[in-house]
């Protein structure tokens, strides 16, 4: 920042540490006063420009405004029962929507307080959890805190409200999280260009691997991602939603804007998902993610639920690569608990649980599974990585 501070004329770099000290507060304190118009924002004014995750490409600025926010804040602070007696254990980012806005706002609304962390640190968050009544975290905080043997019943049993969210939770973990704490996780669905669109019920069931009902003020619809037609319940299609929360679009990509948001409001999300008989949501994936393996759908999450609830197997990920018959063909990358763990074994586990097209034809093993900092897998590092797998090694 220095060097670009040099060669920029009227510029100049001021810091500030973590005690509130340096450049920045010595020249606030010089200043003084200003006397400067006070300007009053109206709902539709601008507030925040975040960028996406980028986990299919290059990330985009998405314009949100006050009024996408503050609808936001006030339907969550009532839908999971939020008030001024609440203390939420903040460990997330704040440069991404879920700590920056959901945690941040919903907490202001409500009038309570936080306990702000500077990064995720699970002995940290054992620590402070008796000081806390609902902790937001991603699928990670929850399987990092299921590996604490001091992590128990008694310590999680004051809690009101354990919430997850920016990754899949897989209903394993939702499940361990049930047994050990007595607590089921509340699981929702979001997107930086909406905030949150659907959630678990806090009165109701949780249920493992769904996240929940749309939220008040919010529409939402399947359709067919070729002809765009709305899908009958139950089918699975590209998820579109419609509501207060909808961002006004991307900053300077006006056709990325016309492509994703539809002339009756609705935004295709680019997620692939279904809604069950008792309108719970159930995502099974990015549309970038499906596989089309000898013309047949693949979803991947169905698949990954199967790996997961393998002995053994601590995740996975179900990714489509170039296959030389097949198109593409199918390859489960496995994070294991087990080294004596096999691709024989993997696939013998699912042999008589999937139809044949939807089995890997390899299964990949890492240490560790690649992920962004809020803890998504980046597939699209994984399909780089095996993308020549089949052409190597045959069918």
């Amino acid at each position: 920042m220095a060097a670009i501070c040099a060669r920029l004329p009227g510029t100049q770099r001021l810091t500030l540490a973590a005690d509130g000290t340096c450049e920045l507060a010595s020249a606030a304190d010089a200043a003084g006063p200003v006397n400067a118009p006070e300007f009053v924002a109206t709902p539709d004014d601008l507030a925040a420009i975040l960028y996406t995750s980028g986990t299919t490409g290059r990330s985009k600025g998405a314009m949100l405004t006050h009024a996408n926010l503050a609808s936001n804040a006030v339907t969550l602070a009532d839908c999971w029962r939020f008030t001024a007696g609440d203390v939420l254990l903040h460990a997330l980012p704040i440069f991404h929507s879920h700590g920056l806005f959901v945690a941040t706002n919903t907490t202001i609304v409500a009038g309570s307080s936080i306990i702000l962390l500077p990064r995720f640190d699970v002995r940290e968050l054992i620590r402070l959890l008796p000081r806390a009544s609902v902790l937001m975290g991603v699928p990670t905080f929850y399987s990092r805190l299921l590996g604490e043997p001091d992590f128990t019943r008694d310590l999680a049993g004051h809690m009101r409200l354990f919430v997850s969210g920016s990754a899949p939770l897989s209903a394993e973990t939702h499940k361990a999280f049930s047994a050990r704490t007595g607590h089921a996780i509340l699981e929702r669905y979001g997107m930086t260009e909406t905030n949150m669109n659907t959630s678990n019920p806090y009165d109701g069931d949780r249920v493992p691997g769904s996240v929940g009902f749309p939220l008040p003020g919010v529409d939402l619809r399947i359709t067919d991602p070729e002809t765009s037609a709305v899908m009958p319940q139950g089918e699975v299609g590209v998820i579109e939603v419609r509501g207060p929360n909808v961002f006004k679009g991307y900053w300077r990509q006006p056709e990325k804007t016309a492509e994703d948001l539809r002339a009756d409001g609705f935004f295709i999300t680019g997620d692939m998902g279904r809604v069950d008989p008792r309108g719970y949501v159930w995502i099974v994936g990015r549309s970038k993610d499906l596989i089309i393996s000898g013309g047949l759908n693949v979803y991947p999450a169905e698949v990954e639920a199967l790996i997961d609830a393998i002995p053994g197997i601590a995740e996975s990920a179900v990714i489509g690569v170039p296959h030389p018959d097949m198109g593409e063909g199918v390859v489960a990358v496995v994070q294991a608990d087990d080294p004596a763990l096999g691709e024989g074994a993997v696939l013998d586990a699912l042999a008589g649980q999937l139809a044949r097209f939807k089995q890997p034809r390899r299964v990949m093993f890492l240490p560790e599974l690649p992920r962004n900092t809020m803890g998504k897998i980046q597939k699209n590092q994984l399909r780089e990585m095996y993308g020549s797998c089949f052409a190597e090694n045959g069918s």
